[in-house]
């Protein structure tokens, strides 16, 4: 049902109007993603759907088409801000009423009550939005759009298929689109028009338990009449839980209202009566027939589905079906066993999806197989766990390190039948080795160490000068060989876990002989040779720099692009500040926020990244601060050592245990700097990698292989080669990857995840805390109250001498806000993660992997951060 319109002198056919039996969930982009699913339900076999039609978008265009003030209204609205709520909320609506304004054209409307009269003109109908950028497996756009119920009669069905056009631009959706990245001109509005059920009973059927993620766990909202009152959150439903087609749990609520239809149109709540608010909305049996019949729609579309349906007369009727977009994809086995997988992010302090260039250079580079779930890397533990041999050093390593990590794989490992135990005989290798042999205390090693790797990253840096195309792409693959070769150097590896059990040695130690709690942490403060560290002090001597030159601070305060070095020398003093700046991007430029990842930028590809971190250090500091503050550090933890050995020397026997805790101390002050090292080389090595496949990537764009630069961080490396070598790339691949990393953008990983795509976070167990603290692993001594700054963005910080920074996790690059606060609350982390070694080294106190914290703790909040023992208390 359609028309043959003339435009340019070309005949072209419209098709306005098709039956939900003659489209499936190909046809997005006709009768936009609810109709496309309707359609394809009602070809599943056993599945019943409501008989109905769409209304094309080839309709919607015509109708738009209409009203040409439409674009330039479109073209304000892609330039907002997604925060400018209240621009958005007011051009939105000007769109929306001029949309519902148009007049439908005579042919268009003949068309849709022409499909009514075929299905019955004065039935009742649900009259549903249908945009193409709806239903899709990583956009649902659930609820963006309007949907009416129980709509009569030709001409109120015209009135609300234009609302249903207009309702692709109410402010929730065009907020949606505008965070999601999705251009509003590519997206168009299908209406959905379907016989109106009167069911007993509505609600929805999730085939993937949504919190959990598991997707062997179906879980059933239910409530009485229309699904409206659990939409809309009229009521609390009955939810049940099925597995393996059994109730395995339910809660039945009190259900006092519910939606029903009204004879002549619209929709009305009514009370329940009290007998019947306590029953069941379904029986059991009913749930798992459900539940069956979800299974064969998920089958269908390959992916665990958000299902919307009816009861009839004892059967049920579907009248939506979505993709479930919130649930962590998981890693491919291919075998059908149960697997752990353990979250590398979490190790690494960079839990944000990485592009796949990203993932496959740290693949290349770690020795251990690393799968890739939602842009995220995570290694497979079940033989690990499985072993006697390997599961107790494994708990003992992951607990200490992250207690959440280690309490997840406990509650798996508690789960009957879940991992199959293996017998007591050949493990896999340690997934972190043992430091084996004991190393002499000696600073030459690590300067040797250090001298190595900088010789090697210059060889590196002068050799891949001369290469390009194919060479280039071989290059680095051999070069990576190098690069493991110093990373995973024997004695490398020895030195930090040597320092790393001494600091485990002196706090167990220290509070067993002297119930002196984690003494090392003051004892690592302000010691030689982190990188880190000397890092954030360094940016201190920028900004002393800085200071002196009035008009260079006042022209920083207006930055906004990456052209303001260029800008520094026409200033008095511009040239000092531009040299300061320079040669501290030579020594740390490398560096940026999620690091591990290749793609991300630098802050020598971004240097304006660093400039609120310079205003901030010379509004807060005096000049010569970062000296002071190293050698205030040495001098305390020369101060806890002379203490701590002179305890040691009054006790019976003391002298021994003395000079043992002495060895011990000096091991730690010789080598735990070097921590930091290894992955600084590693870092410094990705960006001489980065510069030389951007520049190929530059040829590329100017012989038209690639439309930008950046699309080669979609692929892999060895795609990338592949691309390199035939001059030929996969535009579409490119565009499925971006829109694929849109959508775990927006995912957040779990510690621990099983082959069922459960995510289990952990849990501490305990209960010696006060009434609302707020848990944590202890990294850093000493108690310290103040403001709280919950920062998620480094480029937002706005930070003030005595704040404590609370965020989700920490890297390296956020070393030089950590100059500036007296404390650290952090999301993730780990006894030896990058945030408390370097809160150790500066003296803040430490509270990490805290649940929740940037969502509950408030920015500004007054809190009590307790690096001793472990928790947070929210003062006011």
């Amino acid at each position: 049902m359609g028309a043959r319109r003339a435009r340019g002198g070309i005949a072209v056919s419209e098709q306005f109007v098709l039956g939900l039996h003659e489209v499936d969930e190909m046809q997005v982009a006709v009768v936009g993603g609810k109709g496309a699913h309707l359609g394809a339900l009602s070809r599943v076999d056993g599945i019943r759907v409501p008989a109905g039609f769409c209304v094309t978008t080839d309709a919607f265009r015509r109708v738009v088409a209409e009203a040409p003030t439409i674009d330039d209204r479109l073209d304000r609205l892609s330039r907002l801000d997604p925060d400018d709520r209240e621009a958005i909320r007011t051009l939105s609506a000007e769109i929306r009423r001029t949309v519902e304004g148009i007049a439908i054209p005579g042919d268009l409307a003949a068309a849709i009550t022409s499909a009514l009269a075929r299905l019955g003109e004065q039935a009742a109908y649900a009259v549903r939005s249908s945009a193409t950028a709806e239903d899709l497996p990583t956009a649902s756009f659930a609820g963006q759009q309007d949907t009416y119920l129980n709509i009569v009669g030709p001409a109120a069905i015209l009135r609300h298929v234009s609302r249903c056009w207009a309702s692709l631009f109410t402010e929730r959706a065009v907020t949606y689109r505008q965070r999601n990245g999705i251009d509003h001109r590519t997206v168009h509005m299908a209406v959905v028009v379907q016989r109106m059920l009167f069911p007993q009973a509505a609600g929805i059927l999730f085939t993937a338990d949504p919190v959990t993620g598991n997707r062997k766990v179906a879980t059933v909202d239910a409530g009485f009449g229309l699904g409206e009152a659990l939409v809309s959150g009229l009521v609390n439903p009955d939810v049940f839980k099925v597995r393996d087609g059994e109730v395995v749990a339910k809660a039945i609520a009190a259900k006092q209202r519910s939606v029903h239809a009204l004879p002549e149109g619209g929709t009305q709540e009514q009370a329940i009566d009290p007998q019947r608010q306590e029953q069941p909305a379904l029986t059991d049996a009913q749930v798992v027939r459900l539940v069956q019949l979800g299974r064969r729609i998920e089958a269908h579309f390959g992916c665990p589905q958000d299902i919307e349906w009816c009861l009839v007369d004892d059967g049920f009727q579907i009248v939506q079906s979505r993709p479930i977009t919130t649930l962590f994809p998981i890693p491919e086995s291919g075998d059908g066993e149960n697997h752990v997988y353990l979250s590398v992010g979490h190790q690494q302090m960079m839990t944000d999806a990485m592009k796949p260039l990203g993932l496959s250079f740290w693949q290349m580079t770690t020795p251990a197989p690393m799968a890739v779930a939602g842009g995220r890397l995570f290694v497979d533990v079940t033989q690990r766990l499985a072993s006697p041999a390997s599961r107790a050093g494994l708990l003992e390593l992951v607990g200490k390190s992250d207690p959440l990590t280690g309490d997840a794989l406990r509650t798996v490992l508690e789960r009957d039948g879940f991992i199959r135990p293996l017998p007591d005989e050949g493990p896999p290798g340690p997934l972190i080795r043992r430091a084996q042999a004991p190393i002499e205390t000696d600073p030459a090693i690590v300067t040797e160490l250090i001298g190595q790797s900088e010789a090697s990253v210059a060889a590196s840096e002068r050799d891949i000068r001369t290469k390009s195309a194919e060479a280039l792409l071989d290059f680095i693959r051999a070069d990576i060989q190098e690069l493991r070769r110093l990373l995973f150097d024997p004695r490398s590896y020895q030195v930090f876990m040597s320092a790393m059990e001494a600091t485990w040695w002196l706090n167990e130690q220290l509070e067993a002989w002297l119930g002196e709690k984690n003494a090392a942490d003051t004892l690592t403060q302000s010691v030689p040779h982190n990188v880190t560290s000397e890092m954030g002090l360094a940016l201190l001597d920028v900004a002393d720099v800085i200071r002196p030159h009035s008009d260079v601070v006042a022209f920083l305060q207006h930055v906004e692009d990456e052209g303001f070095l260029d800008e520094l020398p026409k200033l008095a003093g511009g040239q000092e500040a531009r040299d300061a700046i320079e040669a501290w991007l030579d020594q740390y430029g490398m560096r940026c926020v999620g690091e591990i990842d290749i793609t991300r930028p630098r802050w020598s590809e971004r240097p304006s990244t660093l400039v609120p971190m310079i205003l901030g250090n010379i509004r807060n500091f005096e000049p010569g601060a970062g000296e002071r503050r190293f050698e205030q550090g040495r001098q305390e933890a020369g101060k806890k050592e002379q203490e701590l050995l002179e305890r040691l020397r009054a006790m019976p026997d003391g002298e021994g245990k003395a000079e043992e805790t002495k060895r011990m101390i000096d091991r730690v002050r010789t080598f735990i700097g070097y921590r930091e090292y290894p992955k600084y080389g590693m870092i410094s090595r990705y960006f001489v990698y980065k510069r030389a496949l951007l520049e190929e990537a530059e040829r590329l764009v100017q012989a038209h292989v690639l439309r930008e630069r950046e699309d080669i961080f979609y692929l892999s490396f060895q795609e990338l080669h592949d691309v390199v070598r035939t001059n030929r790339v996969d535009d579409q691949l490119i565009g499925r990857r971006k829109d694929a990393f849109r959508s775990y953008q927006a995912l957040t990983p779990p510690r621990v995840l099983t082959s069922d795509g459960e995510g289990i976070a952990g849990a501490y167990r305990r209960d010696d805390l006060p009434a609302g603290a707020l848990v944590g692993l202890p990294v850093s001594a000493g108690t310290v109250e103040g403001r709280a700054r919950v920062i998620l963005d480094m480029a937002q910080a706005d930070l003030e001498p005595g704040d404590i920074l609370v965020t989700a996790t920490t890297d390296p690059s956020w070393t030089p806000l950590f100059v500036a606060v007296a404390g650290l609350v952090t999301e993730v982390g780990g006894l030896m993660t990058h945030g408390a070694v370097i809160a150790r080294e500066y003296g803040l106190p430490a509270v990490v992997g805290v649940a929740d914290a940037t969502r509950l703790i408030l920015d500004g909040q007054r809190i009590r951060v307790h690096g001793t023992d472990g928790y947070v208390e929210i003062l006011r």
